[in-house]
């Protein structure tokens, strides 16, 4: 039979192993410290104002990285390869692969979150992202049965392996601003859409927060933006973005923009589940 003293060993070395484990980045989430809050999983989606081109002016992203942007510990990605680290900008660099990244609302978002008195903060919940978004999209890239979607699906799923998935965040709509008939078509799109992810997520009641386009590629972006605010469906919200600054080209957020509008998406977030409750 073990010695007292061997035994308090072997509890020390557990916690020394445990408490590394709960620090390395590489494990799920469901690995780390199961006394902690739930884990809060959230899906970035749309196309590259969701990705991020903060910093971007038709280069390289300028590398700046605002205090709300900032990594911590509380803030995980999941990376290309479905593997959890800790959250960097850019967050869609090995995803959104074709375009040069930079900040995005997916950082501020999280950061707003924690800082919140809306949740457990003591000790704080692990908050996930999930990059998915991809520039230049239509909405009708991101329908079912689409390598898009099945990308989408296939990410939430595994992700939602690690916690509770809390919501989808969506800004999507400029490539659909050109051609007006799928400007009149997208309130029906991106009602299909949110029908069809909560089926496939297993999640009927699955939030979404949908941004209202700050800018377009073409001609009827006030089309897509009154189809947006116009979608009334349970737990689906929608923020504004008309008035954020853009880059030079006047089609993508600033990096100040990408700022306001996590916190924008955060507080839209806080409050649609404190009403759902």
């Amino acid at each position: 039979m073990p010695s007292v003293g061997s035994r308090a060993l072997a509890l020390l070395c557990f916690a020394v192993l445990a408490s590394a484990r709960r620090l390395d980045p590489r494990r799920p989430l469901s690995g780390y410290d199961r006394t902690a809050p739930e884990a809060l999983i959230f899906v970035l989606a749309g196309q590259s104002n969701m990705a991020g081109n903060g910093g971007v002016n038709g280069g390289p992203w300028d590398g700046v990285v605002p205090p709300q942007c900032r990594p911590s510990s509380s803030i995980l990605r999941l990376d290309a390869r479905l593997h959890w680290e800790v959250a960097r900008e850019p967050l869609h660099a090995d995803i959104d692969v074709n375009m040069s990244c930079g900040v995005g609302p997916g950082m501020p978002f999280a950061h707003a979150l924690l800082t919140s008195s809306l949740l457990p903060r003591h000790p704080p919940p692990t908050i996930g992202l999930v990059p998915c978004a991809i520039g230049g999209t239509s909405i009708q890239e991101w329908a079912r049965g689409t390598p898009l979607y099945g990308s989408l699906v296939r990410r939430a799923t595994a992700a939602a392996a690690a916690g509770r998935l809390a919501a989808v965040l969506w800004y999507q709509g400029e490539s659909d601003t050109v051609v007006r008939a799928d400007a009149e078509a997208y309130r029906g799109r991106m009602k299909r859409l949110i029908r069809d992810l909560r089926a496939d997520l297993f999640s009927p009641e699955l939030p979404l927060i949908q941004v209202a386009l700050a800018s377009g590629e073409g001609n009827f972006t006030e089309v897509v933006r009154h189809a947006q605010k116009g979608i009334k469906l349970p737990n689906v919200a929608c923020v504004d973005g008309k008035g954020l600054p853009l880059e030079a080209d006047h089609v993508h957020l600033t990096t100040e923009a990408q700022v306001k509008l996590g916190k924008m998406l955060a507080k839209a977030y806080l409050k649609l589940t404190a009403t759902a409750d």
